[in-house]
């Protein structure tokens, strides 16, 4: 279907309206899917159904059938290399966050003697819990990115360009999350400096989408490291300071805005395809 005729807008509200029966539960009871994951995480699935159904009106089942096939098509990564910042830049914003709180002597629980460097946190990690988190974690990633990367992301390019796109659509990203942040009771210094932390993870997230040809399931694994690298932090993602977070994910966005052109943040967009 022609991106012209998609309306961002429309799929925002779709996104919203199916998103509150979750966030009302989510907001009324302190059900947890896991230490610090409200039930409301169970929303990560509306901006799919949205695509689905959206996509489902504009132009039938084959686009619906294109869009899912996406969840899976690994072929799009013509460069391999690519999965390295997919896999391990993630884990590299936490472990520098963790040494700059060790560095600044800001809280950090005892694990069992305090101060220890992040090498020996991530040796003590447990790797098969690890390994199933992540899988969850990218079943739920790809329920959002099927819909905001897969389904709105290019209309947004297409009018905005990929910087002010990655910036628009972290920003409604943002105000997505704000009941969940809430039901969670987080501050507002809290989710104010979050929502910085979102948006500069949302550029990065265009940026890995337009050098993979438009990977929806490359994105999916690097939305996927976000979340595991959050919740394998100390405890349970309860000491990670969002300020440090926050300013360390705005610098890496900036540099790959500076490396790579606020335009397409890709090198040879041109040579994608969707």
């Amino acid at each position: 279907m022609a991106l012209h005729k998609r309306s961002p807008l429309t799929f925002f509200v779709l996104v919203f309206a199916l998103s509150v029966p979750f966030f009302g539960l989510g907001s009324l009871t302190d059900l947890q899917l896991m230490p610090g994951l409200s039930v409301s995480a169970l929303a990560t699935f509306c901006p799919l159904v949205a695509a689905l159904l959206l996509l489902r009106r504009e132009s039938g089942t084959t686009s619906v059938q294109a869009l899912l096939s996406r969840s899976v098509d690994f072929s799009r990564i013509t460069d391999k290399r690519w999965y390295l910042p997919i896999l391990l830049l993630m884990p590299t914003v936490s472990v520098v966050v963790y040494e700059l709180m060790r560095v600044l002597d800001l809280p950090l629980p005892l694990l069992p003697t305090q101060p220890q460097s992040a090498a020996q946190v991530l040796a003590n990690l447990p790797i098969g819990s690890a390994l199933l988190m992540f899988a969850a974690f990218v079943v739920g990633a790809l329920g959002e990115e099927l819909g905001w990367s897969g389904y709105v992301l290019d209309p947004l390019q297409k009018k905005w360009g990929a910087l002010r796109a990655g910036v628009i659509l972290g920003a409604v990203g943002a105000a997505w999350h704000l009941v969940p942040l809430l039901a969670m009771h987080r501050s507002a210094t809290w989710i104010a400096w979050w929502c910085v932390y979102a948006v500069a993870f949302r550029i990065l997230l265009v940026w890995i989408f337009n050098n993979t040809s438009g990977s929806v399931v490359g994105v999916a694994l690097f939305h996927a490291t976000l979340n595991l690298s959050f919740f394998l932090f100390p405890v349970n993602g309860s000491h990670f300071d969002i300020r440090l977070a926050a300013l360390v994910m705005s610098g890496a966005a900036a540099v790959v805005v500076a490396f790579w052109g606020p335009k397409s943040l890709a090198r040879d967009r041109a040579a994608g395809r969707r």
